[in-house]
């Protein structure tokens, strides 16, 4: 007699999550839900009785990534389901890998599941028992992504995101309250607040308003920001547009209430190519907030992402980008080559940049940036930071203080840190540094 559940040991499933860290949100969420029906998710992938792959299609090298882990998965195994940003083009994935079991989109939570119950019945009904208060998390134990929206609004002319992740749509406040205080509860010392668009926060649904611990809260990036610096951790800003109300964010950062960093992608600096991006932006607008950002708090690090050899750049275009870049004296700075992604508007602007020309600009823009930190990192030298351990090896503690945001940015290492261990606070002296990194002494540890 042939049962539907998969009655004995349970199931186990290997996940592979790939790209940003929204889509390690969406992979967390996914693992919650199956570690609550019983699955083992600690699986490797030759060992697996099903392999998920939460895919990135952004830019052409996370698609290529995509694809050739789909590939191995299914050398390598031979059962397997799509999900995440390439399963929306289900078509060019089925041409290529007929036997892919099953491809849902992203933050799908509800389709995966449907496809994971198909091709592997649960051992059991679901036990929410099982289950952590903050679910399974795929960061270290001291930090955690908090998504606060989905989608995006804006139709950046390089950006496919729109089309695979749809418009903006913004989680009730008491919602994500609850979420960082179950994580706070579990141990979280610092959040990274993330989504396509922070400062468009709540636009969607109208700052609905709302009662949090009996005060009334409106779910819009201010009271947001405001009441998660009264969880006593570290909060940081990720993937924030400079919208007006984001100076209301900096006294709150000056408080001490949230740390002073702003992750910014501004992207470009001249006029003409904004526009062509169809940015909501403009660089002297920009410059001269933060020049009054940062007289309202001068511990403000800034970080923030451009493209290099857009369509149509000019030399002087890009000129006016690396003036920028002097003018401004951004923190820390990540820099792409333009990515004719399929179904970008801008790839049907004339006059391409060449790849050459794209990867030359890109490396110019790099050294330029590398500099500017260095010379800012110079300043930090003999100044005492309170660091997050990120990783111990021996008597060595690599972490970060309120300036550097995991995997992006620079780290400072700590020599003879005895007894440190990964999640604690520790306080160091700054003692030198090279274009990226920090190197400090141990100051006082828990």
């Amino acid at each position: 007699m042939t049962s539907n559940s998969n009655q004995g040991s349970p199931g186990k499933i290997a996940l592979i999550s790939l790209g940003c860290s929204k889509a390690l949100v969406d992979s967390e969420r996914i693992l919650t839900q199956l570690r609550s029906e019983g699955y083992a998710l600690d699986a490797p992938v030759a060992d697996a009785n099903l392999v998920l792959i939460n895919t990135c299609g952004f830019i052409k090298e996370a698609i290529e990534e995509s694809l050739d882990s789909i590939e191995d998965a299914l050398s390598e195994n031979g059962k397997v389901i799509v999900t995440g940003c390439l399963g929306t083009d289900s078509k060019r994935l089925l041409d290529k890998f007929p036997e892919i079991m099953a491809i849902t989109g992203p933050h799908d939570v509800n389709a995966v599941m449907s496809a994971v119950h198909a091709a592997l019945p649960p051992a059991h009904d679901p036990h929410f028992d099982l289950l952590p208060p903050q679910g399974i998390k795929l960061t270290p134990s001291h930090y955690a992504y908090l998504k606060i929206s989905e989608g995006c609004n804006h139709r950046c002319s390089f950006c496919i995101i729109p089309s695979i992740r749809g418009d903006l749509i913004s989680r009730p406040i008491t919602q994500v309250l609850s979420e960082a205080e179950n994580l706070v509860k579990a141990g979280v010392k610092e959040l990274l607040v993330i989504s396509q668009d922070t400062s468009a926060y709540g636009v969607d649904i109208k700052y609905r308003p709302d009662i949090w611990k009996s005060k009334a809260v409106k779910s819009n990036m201010v009271d947001l920001v405001k009441h998660l610096g009264e969880m006593g951790i570290w909060v940081r800003l990720h993937y924030v547009y400079p919208y007006p109300h984001v100076d209301k964010i900096i006294p709150l950062m000056a408080e001490g209430k949230v740390l002073p960093y702003l992750d910014i992608p501004f992207q470009h600096a001249n006029p003409r190519i904004l526009k062509l991006m169809k940015r909501p932006a403009n660089s002297e607008n920009v410059l001269q907030r933060i020049k009054q950002w940062r007289e309202i708090c001068p511990e403000l690090k800034i970080r923030s992402t451009f493209i290099a050899g857009f369509p149509g750049e000019t030399d002087q275009e890009f000129e006016d980008l690396l003036a920028f870049l002097e003018e401004a004296q951004l923190d820390r700075v990540g820099c792409f080559t333009y990515s004719d992604v399929a179904g970008a508007k801008a790839n049907e602007l004339p006059n391409p940049v060449p790849m050459e020309v794209r990867l030359e600009r890109q490396q110019i823009l790099m050294e330029t940036q590398a500099e500017i930190s260095a010379l800012k990192l110079d300043n930090m030298i003999d100044t005492k930071q309170t660091v997050l351990v990120d990783e111990v090896q021996g008597d060595q503690a690599i972490g970060r203080s309120y300036g550097e945001s995991p995997e992006v940015d620079g780290v400072i290492v700590v020599e003879n840190a005895t007894g440190v261990n990964v999640g604690d606070f520790i306080e160091v002296e700054i003692e030198s540094n090279d274009e990226h990194d920090m190197y400090a002494k141990l100051i006082s540890c828990p």
